[in-house]
């Protein structure tokens, strides 16, 4: 079972990791944040074989994990933001990644939506997955997500138009 689990986990990294990255990485727009979530995400299916061969689609449980798990830790550096806010402690240098001024105009739009509105466009737009099936991962009615996709659009509309002015 266990050697069965590590081959199936080994499958799914060679055939999901880069697109997973690039998935979380547009709902958090942070890389090394974006790394170490699908990097949990699969040391947890490792952690949990029988569960991870349960699965019927192992890209959307780890696109769930990792994603929950960049929810978590996004929750906790809003506590560390506000600390630094506050005078508690300092910030140190942020590591921005060298990416083409296309892909930054766009991370840096989607960094100003809220995060349950960027993770339906990132999920939607950029994974090209369904609306029944972002409302599904996202845990909400259809009719959410539609209104955060077109409250999404209308504003990363704008704050591209306004990068490119």
């Amino acid at each position: 079972m266990e050697d069965d689990a590590r081959s199936a986990v080994g499958e799914a990294y060679q055939a999901h990791y880069r697109r997973l990255v690039a998935v979380v990485y547009a709902a958090t727009r942070d890389l090394g944040e974006a790394q170490d979530a699908v990097q949990e995400a699969y040391a947890r299916a490792l952690d949990r074989p029988r569960q991870f061969l349960a699965v019927a689609d192992p890209q959307a449980w780890l696109r769930t994990v990792a994603l929950n798990v960049a929810r978590g830790r996004w929750r906790r550096r809003q506590i560390f933001d506000r600390l630094v806010r506050l005078g508690r402690v300092e910030r140190s240098a942020d590591m921005v990644p060298g990416l083409g001024g296309e892909w930054v105009d766009l991370t840096n739009a989607l960094r100003r939506l809220s995060p349950p509105v960027r993770e339906a466009v990132v999920l939607y737009h950029l994974l090209d997955l369904p609306v029944a099936a972002v409302a599904a991962e996202l845990k909400v009615p259809v009719g959410t997500v539609k209104a955060r996709l077109a409250r999404g659009r209308a504003l990363l509309g704008t704050f591209l138009e306004r990068e490119r002015t």
